[in-house]
């Protein structure tokens, strides 16, 4: 656990303060999600004005994974920037003030490892989770394919899904992944899997 001395954001709360450290979060989307325009002005835009560093998967598959690393002051300015911006594709309140905003969804890729926690003893964990935020959050029952990787389901509008993860990451930071975590490469044979399961390798889009 991170001591407050620790803390490079503003003073906050004791949860904000102890996640004031490195972060690395992996979401799966839609690819054509961050591109935006014909050279990734989306990503471009949300890496400037995060500072945080953004890869995503290549491939011919349609999802891919989204890797969000930085400061967590970063990583969660870089979330709320794709939250919204998926409230912008579904057309639900432009202005940010619309009464019939409509639910986006985030979802997240976390070592199976780590759920146990993020669900609590009995599901009293993400059950706080949801009450205090008022995002729904679903942790898959089965791994993704050829890894040991879950997808964990946000949704709500983006502030609520905003300070959902904020607490999801709090879990994480707290329950370090245990064993091995074969990462899930969306579209990817069980093959090349297992070639590439000892070096887990990012690839950006074009600067």
């Amino acid at each position: 656990m991170a001591s407050p001395d620790r803390a490079s954001g503003v003073g906050g709360s004791p949860e904000e303060t102890e996640l004031s450290i490195t972060l690395t979060l992996r979401m799966l989307m839609h690819g054509k999600v961050m591109a935006g325009g014909s050279k990734g002005e989306t990503v471009k835009r949300i890496r400037e004005q995060s500072s945080a560093r953004i890869t995503i998967s290549e491939g011919s598959c349609p999802e891919r994974i989204t890797t969000i690393t930085g400061s967590t002051d970063a990583v969660f300015r870089a979330v709320s920037m794709i939250a919204f911006k998926l409230e912008e594709d579904l057309g639900a309140g432009g202005d940010g003030v619309s009464a019939g905003r409509a639910p986006v969804t985030l979802r997240l890729v976390i070592p199976a490892s780590q759920c146990g926690s993020l669900i609590g003893k009995a599901g009293a964990k993400i059950r706080e989770i949801r009450e205090s935020t008022g995002a729904q959050v679903q942790v898959a029952g089965d791994l993704l394919p050829n890894s040991t990787e879950r997808a964990v389901t946000v949704s709500g509008v983006p502030d609520t899904i905003i300070q959902c993860v904020r607490q999801i990451c709090a879990v994480i930071l707290e329950s370090p992944p245990k064993g091995a975590t074969i990462p899930y490469h969306p579209g990817l044979s069980l093959g090349t899997i297992l070639l590439s399961a000892n070096q887990v390798r990012g690839h950006s889009i074009s600067e």
